[in-house]
């Protein structure tokens, strides 16, 4: 894991402000859904990208009644059709 020598305090709300260095090079915006998860005694922040319900591709994602479905997925279900 690089360091990048950044240290931020966490407020009485338990939150903490992402510098607008990483933002900018994550390409996180303001409202952007991040992930949050614990590897070990680790906390992993990511951006959040939908992923397809059946095959976890995040790339060319459709919502088709509230479920993520990639355009690979679409297509072979067509064919079983």
């Amino acid at each position: 894991m690089k360091s990048t020598g950044i240290v931020r305090k966490v407020d009485e709300l338990g939150r903490i402000v992402l510098p607008i260095e990483l933002r900018r090079t994550l390409d996180i915006a303001e409202k952007d859904s991040m992930e949050i998860y614990i590897e070990g005694d680790t906390i992993i922040l990511k951006k959040y990208q939908p992923a397809c319900i059946f095959c976890d591709n995040a790339r060319d994602i459709i919502t088709y009644r509230g479920k993520n479905v990639c355009s690979d997925c679409i297509r072979m279900l067509e064919e079983k059709l």
